[in-house]
């Protein structure tokens, strides 16, 4: 296996969220990791091996790949709304629909904030807390975790 294909997978992995990523073939074996929360920098590979065909070993050097800049800490006044499952946030019902919320929006729990599609089902956020937004923390079209921030509220 090549390191250009090394470095495929490891994209793959970052993009679909994949922390562990392991591929056995007759004359090699990969085994990629990604630590999340404290287990090392998210998108590092670990352990990554290959076998040479005479069955000897031969360790394959990881790529350099740096860490995503940690998240400001939430001002005392301030909430998150979170993430409830892994998918892919959306602003907006359509593409060429308003945002369901800006900057400034009063929401109250029952407001609808986003979308997330997760396995090609479209899952309404709602706020969950009474306030105005002060920050939409995530890109339009990009993929979210569970518990990510995606907005910031000023609660009333």
């Amino acid at each position: 296996m090549e390191l250009k294909d090394i470095k495929a997978i490891i994209d793959l992995m970052k993009k679909n969220s994949i922390t562990e990523f392991e591929l056995e073939q007759q004359d090699s074996k990969i085994r990629l990791k990604r630590g999340l929360n404290g287990g090392g920098p998210a998108g590092s590979a670990v352990n990554p091996v290959e076998e040479s065909p005479s069955g000897v070993p031969s360790a394959v050097a990881p790529p350099v790949i740096t860490p995503p800049p940690p998240l400001p800490v939430v001002p005392p006044t301030q909430a998150e709304i979170k993430s409830p499952m892994i998918g892919t946030f959306y602003r907006a019902p359509s593409p060429e629909a308003a945002p369901y919320v800006d900057i400034g929006a009063e929401v109250n729990p029952d407001t609808v904030v986003c979308i997330i599609e997760a396995m090609k089902v479209m899952n309404e956020i709602k706020a969950e807390v009474k306030g105005s937004i002060v920050q939409v923390l995530v890109e339009n079209g990009k993929p979210v975790e569970f518990g990510q921030p995606l907005f910031r509220v000023r609660p009333v």
